[in-house]
């Protein structure tokens, strides 16, 4: 099975005697492994197992602890994450954990599939038979293990630390751990199991409580927050404060002493390029290059229209060839004459060649001959509405309703016709006006461009006005702000003379004898006051298209012009603008949270945990034990040990002291002291304990297990003073 890692393989596995014990000191967060006697353990990883499949090959191989994460690149982690073989503090996968002692026994230099050497393994304070079964099982039958001893690594750590002098026989030894934290009381240096007490809180949930105060603080960098880098920010910033509460107001008064505590952690950031203002040598240059383009540009469109002009001409001469032949043709021979053209009758060719001259000129930009064109319209018109001009009585039925017919599309065209010559003449009209904008322009730019501001600043000013009026009326609310008051005060025109028509009538009605609707007008003032011809708002105006108009011209003409937002928008105008990010926004700020995490180990109800934290686990330990014996209560206080990952935090010694003092009565002696190195006391304690020469009187071998089974683990105890 290939394992991937950065741990080194030990070469000196074969010179260590079959008697020498392996010691494992198996946490939930790190594995440590290695030979009895010494004072390091030899392979250190982390307690997890990730199974991804090769890119390429399709592989399944097997990731143990720390890896290298260029190397994961290659690897498909999408369908699996890394794993872990513990439940709280106690095995459950042991999937996992066969892997993870593959692993170990591999990289600490075994070459056989069977290991010959005793091992002692540690384990949780009370762990479940069932747990224990299964290890036992797993390391006899599938490593072939000659005996085994279950120990608790708070209790090595503890005796470790009593041998070295810095705790008593009596005491107590507090371990928060990774998943958990455990108090167990000593008595004569045996740990008492009753007394025990575990709170399901450790190193985990402050790592995790961090990660997600991060993530909510700081959501535009949470692909930053890995597991690995917040707990490392954990273990170098975070501490206990003394007193929540006053700690917590310092930082909320954002005193001196507050700022001081602050930490802040630099992300990488690039500072973006800066733009420098363009020379003018690159300003002619980029002008006359432009100018280039408009030479070229304007010389493809003369080009254009000359060939546009040459197809007019040629297709007007065939038009007036056409008619020509036409007039020679007799009238019997006119409709296959036409059909052989392509038209259906002479009008249709005469309108088509109106239809060309006028194009012709256009592109010759001559001036149109209104009186020609107005001669030949009216003699189409005549062709086309015959019986337009002639009296009703001269008519028949059948004629009479096509004279209809013939009014009703005359009216039509001509109000087609009026609409035509209307935008005709705007268009005139608005080239006329850039035109001269176009010379004011190239006369004086710098006063064109001054004109133009000063115009847009104007009309961006009475938009605005007419904007704020229309919302909020001319009023204010009472409390001098503007605010919605009434749909009264922001009427248009057509709604102000509906509600007076609609008051007019009321007031009426209550004179007299109530004659409305006798007359016919009276009913049109339903027409009137009627919603459906309310339209609400009275059109586009002018005033905000010509703004759009010079703002896009300015956009053009000035690169340092910036559009106002449009007033009434939902956002702010300075959130409507992109801001470049500058180096404050690749900061994370540690200050109320370096504190504020770890005090879930006295207080887990933030994190909705409801059990006891550090210092009541003491006095609920303490009060566990059937001897009520205030000496030994006094003695056990006087040698409190702190041990375990999560104990390192600064602060932790003098908050532990301060709150079982409070739980303790009067005078009682209380000391605590944290442990000599709170990770690796546990293995090193295993360690020297298997190398009493009694060890193997507190080990049972294969042939125990496969003699007497599973149940006799149920008795099993190890005893630490021998």
């Amino acid at each position: 099975m290939p394992f991937i890692s950065k741990i080194q393989r030990q070469s000196d596995y074969t010179l260590f005697s079959s008697a020498t014990p392996i010691v494992i000191d198996n946490g939930a967060s790190y594995f440590r492994i290695g030979w009895a006697g010494e004072t390091q353990p030899r392979v250190v990883f982390r307690s997890i197992v990730q199974r991804p499949r090769h890119k390429a090959t399709g592989e399944i191989v097997t990731i143990v602890g720390d890896h290298d994460p260029a190397l994961m690149k290659y690897f498909d982690c999408s369908r699996t994450g890394p794993r872990s073989a513990f439940d709280s503090n106690v095995v459950y996968q042991f999937e996992m954990m066969e892997y993870i002692l593959d692993f170990g026994f591999d990289r600490l230099g075994a070459t056989g599939s069977e290991i010959d050497h005793p091992v002692l393994i540690t384990e949780c304070v009370c762990n479940p038979i069932q747990s224990r079964s299964k290890m036992a099982e797993l390391l006899f039958e599938t490593y072939g293990v000659p005996s085994i001893a279950f120990g608790v690594d708070a209790a090595f750590s503890y005796k470790y630390n009593q041998q070295h002098g810095v705790c008593n026989k009596d005491g107590l030894a507090l371990c928060p751990g990774f998943n958990t934290t455990h108090v167990i009381p000593f008595v004569d240096g045996e740990p008492i199991y009753k007394g025990c007490c575990r709170t399901n809180v450790g190193g985990f949930h402050v790592t995790d409580y961090l990660k997600q105060l991060l993530s909510l603080k700081y959501p535009y960098h949470m692909a930053r927050f890995t597991w690995e880098k917040v707990d490392d920010l954990k273990m170098e910033h975070c501490y206990i404060a003394p007193d929540y509460a006053s700690e917590a107001r310092l930082f909320q008064k954002k005193s001196k002493e507050a700022k001081e505590k602050t930490r802040c952690w630099q992300l990488p950031w690039v500072p973006p390029p800066r733009e420098e203002p363009p020379s003018e040598e690159e300003i002619a240059r980029k002008a006359a290059i432009r100018e280039r383009q408009g030479q070229r540009l304007r010389e493809m469109a003369e080009a254009k229209r000359s060939s546009r002009i040459n197809e007019l001409e040629n297709e007007l001469h065939g038009l007036e060839f056409l008619l020509k032949q036409l007039e020679q043709v007799e009238d019997s021979d006119i409709p296959s004459f036409l059909a052989e053209t392509g038209y259906v009758s002479r009008q249709e060719i005469e309108s088509a060649r109106i239809k060309v001259t006028q194009s012709l000129r256009k592109a010759k930009g001559e001036p149109k001959s209104e009186q020609a064109e107005t001669e030949k319209a009216d003699s189409g018109i005549n062709e086309k509405y015959s019986l337009i001009n002639i009296p009703d009585d001269m008519l028949s039925p059948e004629q009479l309703v096509e004279k209809k017919k013939q009014l009703l599309l005359k009216s039509m065209s001509d109000g087609r016709q009026r609409m035509k010559q209307k935008r005709y003449e705007e268009e005139l009209e608005r080239e006329r006006k850039q035109q001269l904008e176009e010379e004011k322009r190239l006369e004086n730019p710098e006063l064109y461009l001054e004109q133009l501001r000063a115009k847009y600043k104007d009309l961006s000013e009475k938009v605005d006005q007419r904007k704020r009026l229309k919302t909020n009326g001319d009023h204010s609310n009472g409390n001098n702000l503007s605010g919605g008051i009434g749909r009264g005060e922001r009427l248009s025109a057509a709604q102000r003379e509906r509600m007076r028509l609609l008051t007019t009538a009321a007031f009426d009605r209550g004179k007299g004898e109530d004659t409305f609707g006798a007359k016919d007008e009276d009913w049109q003032l339903y027409k009137l006051m009627s919603k459906d011809n309310d339209d609400g708002d009275e059109g586009p105006d002018e005033d905000d298209t010509e703004l759009a108009r010079i703002s896009s011209k300015l956009q053009d003409l000035d690169p340092t012009f910036v559009p106002k937002p449009e007033t009434g928008s939902s956002q702010p105008a300075e959130a409507s603008r992109v801001r470049p990010l500058t180096k404050e926004d690749f900061q994370i700020v540690l200050g109320v949270e370096r504190f504020r995490c770890p005090e879930i180990l006295f207080n887990p109800n933030r994190i909705a945990v409801d059990q006891a934290g550090l210092d009541e686990m003491a006095g609920v330990s303490i009060r566990r034990l059937s001897c009520k014996d205030e000496e030994l209560e006094k003695r056990l206080t006087n040698s409190i040990l702190v041990t375990g990952g999560s104990s390192i935090f600064p602060g932790m010694i003098e908050r532990l002291e301060a709150g079982i003092r409070m739980i303790r009565p009067c005078g009682s002696p209380i000391k605590v002291v944290r442990a000599l190195d709170p990770i690796m006391d546990a293995w090193r304690g295993a360690a020297a304990y298997a190398t009493i020469p009694q060890f193997h009187t507190q080990t049972f071998s294969r042939m125990d297990y496969f003699e007497k089974g599973e149940d006799w683990l149920r008795s099993y105890q190890l005893k630490y003073s021998l």
